[in-house]
């Protein structure tokens, strides 16, 4: 476990700085590079396949060997040195090739930092908002004031910020334990029993959650500064969802003993319909802004409670194993469709309508999800 809360928050703090760089523009960075929308849909798509196959194969590793800590200082060097690849080309083809090679040591980091917090949290896992907060915390800082930096200086500035901040988690990881991974008790020797009806209908659930993101993740800032928004502008609303999703993560322990994972879940997948249909009606400023406080549930609420559940679903020897195979399955092949589907349509459509497809998908990861937990309620309470 680690030995202190503040080497996991420094780990939560520098990742989620890094996606609060990445997120908002390097797809509007691409845009400014002449790529279409199919050639920036398969760049942000071909690092989410990354997440389907190597988080698995990483996370194996960690679990077999019992050594978390030296791969995820390797996996950390390794994208550091394939995304300064980066800074010598902007031609769409060598572009393609490093986003692949750093999507593959890149794909692993979270899932191994959500296994070391369900270790550091033991019996208090319910407390992991407190933890992943400051996550949230460094992507609103980052967003809050790189869209005045872009506008004095540039959007290609990301790319070096990016490599500087890789750099430094790479830095502060060889800060964590050596022994995160213990090796299985004579309990859990033997096969391991994983609840697989729900798990694999959850994983289905949260596919189609996070691929109802696909329109968000990889052309909502493009969407913005189409409707003659600045990049302050477009900071300001990625700043906003964030610090909604702050406020629920902090009252996560409150949450979660007034309410249950799969009704917290069940929640948040019907207000993310709510959140994309107004996306796709509205280009009001004012209203665009304002939907970004639903960011707190389509987002804060539903991460912390499938972290949580899959923890539930998946036995402690295969712990990073199972939160690999939840970031594989979601944030992975769902973002992965999400973004080519959208690439291949944005041009054609336009992002009003993909939001709209958007809202379809997350409300049928809602409806899904209801009937299977209502199918288990009445198995387990069978008619006499």
């Amino acid at each position: 476990m680690p030995s202190s809360p503040i080497i996991l928050r420094s780990q939560y703090f520098i990742y989620f700085g890094i996606l609060g760089l990445y997120l908002p523009y390097f797809n509007l960075y691409c845009y400014h590079l002449g790529f279409n929308g199919s050639q920036i849909g398969l760049l942000s798509g071909i690092r989410s396949a990354t997440l389907v196959l190597f988080p698995f194969v990483w996370g194996a590793l960690a679990d077999r060997f019992h050594r978390r800590k030296s791969i995820f200082l390797l996996c950390n060097i390794m994208a550091c040195a394939a995304w300064a690849g980066y800074l010598v080309t902007t031609a769409f083809v060598p572009m393609l090739v490093i986003a692949a090679i750093y999507g593959l040591f890149y794909a692993p980091l979270i899932s191994f930092l959500e296994a070391y917090a369900m270790d550091l949290l033991g019996k208090d896992k319910k407390a992991y908002g407190r933890v992943r907060v400051w996550g949230s915390v460094s992507f609103i800082m980052i967003v809050t004031v790189l869209g005045p930096l872009i506008e004095r200086y540039g959007i290609a500035l990301i790319v070096p910020l990016i490599l500087a901040g890789s750099l430094l988690q790479a830095l502060f990881a060889t800060a964590l334990p050596t022994a995160a991974a213990p090796a299985p008790t004579d309990a859990e020797a033997g096969p391991i029993e994983v609840n697989w009806p729900r798990a694999l209908v959850f994983l289905l659930c949260g596919f189609l959650m996070l691929a109802s993101h696909g329109t968000y993740y990889g052309f909502f800032s493009i969407h913005l500064e189409n409707l003659d928004l600045p990049p302050t502008y477009i900071g300001i609303s990625w700043a906003v969802a964030v610090l909604a999703e702050i406020i629920v993560m902090i009252n996560s322990q409150r949450l979660f003993a007034r309410a249950s994972f799969e009704k917290v879940l069940l929640a948040s997948f019907f207000i993310a319909a709510l959140r994309w249909l107004l996306l796709a009606v509205f280009q009001s400023p004012v209203i665009i802004l304002g939907s970004q406080v639903l960011h707190a549930f389509s987002y804060g609420t539903f991460h912390m409670a499938s972290i949580l559940y899959m923890d539930r679903l998946t036995p402690g020897p295969a712990k990073t194993l199972g939160q690999a195979a939840n970031n594989a399955i979601t944030y992975g092949l769902g973002l992965m469709v999400g973004f080519m589907v959208n690439g291949v349509l944005f041009d054609h459509l336009g992002a009003g309508k993909l939001f709209l497809f958007s809202a379809g998908l997350a409300l049928a990861g809602g409806v899904l999800f209801r009937w299977h937990q209502r199918s288990l309620a009445g198995a387990s309470h069978p008619p006499e």
